[in-house]
């Protein structure tokens, strides 16, 4: 008997050779997803009429794969007052998810979850070929 034997033994009693044969069946087989598989991000369009309408925004962007291309030009024509309280219910709702919200142009915000981030140029660069010196923080 040697000493790793000895310790065993003052630790878990006299349990004979048998206590560290393991046998198939002490084993459960666990699936795990294939290392290819990822959930697919989805770009959404949305169209803001009313105050209302962010409602299907923020749920779109809860379930966590979705970015969503804001459209507020109709409520931006109709009342300013309401477009202000739908970019603040988005933006408050972009923070708690940690996401990132930018408008762009002058009728589009985008808006995405917390694993995406919206490039924006620094001041120093001039703008490039696509125009994203237009995307700004809201």
């Amino acid at each position: 008997m040697g000493v790793f034997d000895k310790i065993r033994e003052k630790i878990f009693g006299d349990r004979g050779d048998d206590f560290l044969d393991e046998s198939p069946d002490d084993y459960v087989e666990i699936n795990t997803p294939e290392s290819g598989s990822r959930t697919k991000v989805i770009v959404k369009p949305f169209v803001i009429h009313d105050f209302q309408d962010i409602k299907y925004t923020i749920d779109s962007l809860r379930e966590g794969y979705t970015i969503a291309l804001v459209n507020i030009r109709p409520l931006k024509e109709k009342d300013i007052v309401e477009l202000k309280r739908a970019i603040n219910k988005l933006k408050k709702t972009c923070d708690a998810m940690g996401g990132d919200i930018a408008g762009f142009g002058e009728d589009w915000i985008v808006v995405t979850p917390n694993f995406v981030e919206v490039h924006r140029h620094s001041s120093g660069r001039g703008p490039s070929r696509l125009g994203s010196s237009d995307i700004k923080d809201i």
